[in-house]
């Protein structure tokens, strides 16, 4: 009887981050980056070519082909669907979220283990990303297995885990390349304590084992290549080194980093100001460890808020840490439950009824994206206003949880997070159904790709062809009773009687679909 409770509540700890993770609702890609990925994958099907990433019939030789690849297998093995492209991306959430509960007992202990990745789940740029087809859930959680494993290593005798921190790093290498030397410096003073496992066998074992799958690549596609594929790898990383469209000041990540980790920033801060007092070794990973990679990301000219998601696992521990120590201090208990319980949820009624009585009808979400998203806001805020001074801490933290736990499951069954171009889905479908459209492939006309609304467009108008062609120079390379999508109205004037215009709407714009008569 024993056993089966326990195993219940093993049970019921899978079971509580269902609605956290998994839609299954319609889907739609946004542009950039995760539909360039998926539409490389595609190709990667349609072509047969799982070696050199495409763009149309162009080699893109500036990121290795990790993502497209298991996009590709994913639906090579589970159905050519939606679903299965997301599928890499919904393993490594919950991988991450099962080695975050890990840290949580290792560096604290098992009670309230659960807390910590309920925090990530719950975390605004972990929930985001969580749920876009990118390589940056997938990095960032196997970051976080390299730190688990770094934690695990006490001795000589941790073979596997040395194995493990060793393997990582090649991995992590194959999904983002030279960003993994930035956890890499900034876990040097936790490997500098450890040092001795680096002299091991197994460590370099590893990390041969890790990069097997990128050398794999590489001498793979080097035959096809006038030189060697790091050298495009490092133009690359030339290019977000030097200043470019992504630069942000040296500051960025100073705002950046407490807007996108709502609502547990503050709770975040305050821990990791807390742990500075903490034994060396917890020290080095839950304070060294975010500063010096977040210190290393402002100097770097490239800044997006996806780079802190590797420390992601890490913040939700110090933000336990900050509830623990705010809500158990006599100092600052009081206050504090009155902010949270109190001006938090006033703040969060205020802005729900502000945005159904006067913005609602500015901004397009359909009825049940409204209604989702308000319930999860008037969740949110009625679970904080029943924190109370005479609750056990415990029960504060229960609670804590709840209200976020209510909102991102609401906000993710909306479909905000999931179908996030509807509109253009919902345009697509009508194109699809069309009987002149029907098995027949409709070829792209690259040179309307011109800016990056157009190639945005077209990466998701692309997406969402059932049978897509290939890219054309210009539609007068179209043949007759080809279809087409393009942007050349100029041409289709010129030659009145030899296209027409098939479909073309707003959400479409620039593009629209034509037929050579």
């Amino acid at each position: 009887m024993i056993n089966k409770i326990i195993k219940s509540r093993y049970l019921f700890k899978l079971f509580v981050f269902i609605p956290l993770i998994f839609y299954f609702g319609k889907r739609s890609y946004i542009a950039f980056d995760e539909g360039f990925y998926a539409l490389q994958a595609r190709w990667i099907l349609e072509k047969g070519n799982w070696t050199i990433p495409l763009w149309w019939d162009e080699y893109v030789l500036d990121r290795t082909i990790g993502l497209q690849f298991l996009i590709a297998k994913s639906q090579d093995l589970f159905g050519r669907n939606i679903f299965s492209a997301y599928l890499p991306t919904t393993l490594a959430s919950i991988l991450m979220l099962f080695t975050t509960y890990k840290l949580h007992e290792e560096l604290f202990n098992k009670k309230y283990a659960i807390i910590s990745p309920l925090i990530l789940a719950t975390t605004y740029v972990w929930f985001d990303y969580s749920h876009l087809a990118t390589q940056d859930i997938i990095y960032s959680c196997l970051v976080t297995i390299g730190v688990l494993a770094l934690v695990k290593i006490k001795s000589k005798n941790n073979k596997f885990y040395i194995l493990l921190f060793g393997i990582w790093i090649g991995l992590a290498f194959m999904m983002k390349t030279f960003l993994v030397f930035v956890p890499l410096l900034s876990l040097i003073p936790c490997i500098f304590f450890k040092k001795n496992f680096l002299f091991i066998k197994f460590f370099w074992l590893g990390l041969l084992l890790g990069f097997i799958p990128f050398l794999f690549w590489m001498f793979s596609i080097n035959p096809y290549l006038d030189k060697n594929i790091i050298f495009y790898l490092v133009e690359k990383f030339n290019f977000l080194s030097s200043k470019n469209t992504f630069t942000n000041p040296f500051y960025y990540y100073f705002w950046n980093i407490p807007v996108i980790f709502l609502p547990w920033s503050f709770f975040a801060i305050i821990g990791t100001i807390y742990n500075i007092s903490e034994i060396k070794e917890k020290k080095y990973i839950l304070v060294f460890f975010p500063l010096i990679l977040v210190a290393t990301l402002s100097i770097f000219s490239t800044k997006t808020p996806y780079y802190t998601l590797q420390i992601s696992s890490i913040f939700s521990l110090n933000t336990y840490v900050g509830i623990k120590y705010l809500f158990n201090s006599k100092r600052y208990s009081r206050f504090l439950i009155f902010v949270t319980s109190k001006i938090i949820p006033l703040f969060l009624f205020a802005s729900t009824f502000t945005y159904y009585f006067f913005f609602k009808d500015l901004i397009n979400f359909n009825t049940k994206e409204n209604t989702f998203l308000i319930l999860g806001l008037l969740f949110f805020g009625f679970s904080w206003s029943l924190i109370k001074n005479k609750n056990s801490f415990k029960e504060i933290l229960i609670t804590l949880i709840i209200g976020p736990y209510l909102c991102t499951s609401f906000l993710l069954q909306s479909s905000l997070f999931t179908d996030r171009s509807r509109e253009l889905r919902e345009k697509m479908e009508y194109v699809s159904s069309l009987d002149i459209v029907k098995n027949q492939k409709i070829m792209v006309d690259k040179k309307g790709i011109e800016n990056a609304r157009s190639q945005s467009k077209i990466i998701r108008i692309s997406l969402l062809t059932p049978k897509l062609g290939d890219g054309l120079e210009s539609i007068n390379q179209l043949k007759k009773s080809e279809l087409a999508w393009t942007t050349d109205l100029k041409t289709i004037k010129n030659y009145d009687d030899s296209y027409e215009v098939i479909y073309e709407k707003d959400v479409l714009n620039p593009w629209k679909l034509i037929l050579k008569k």
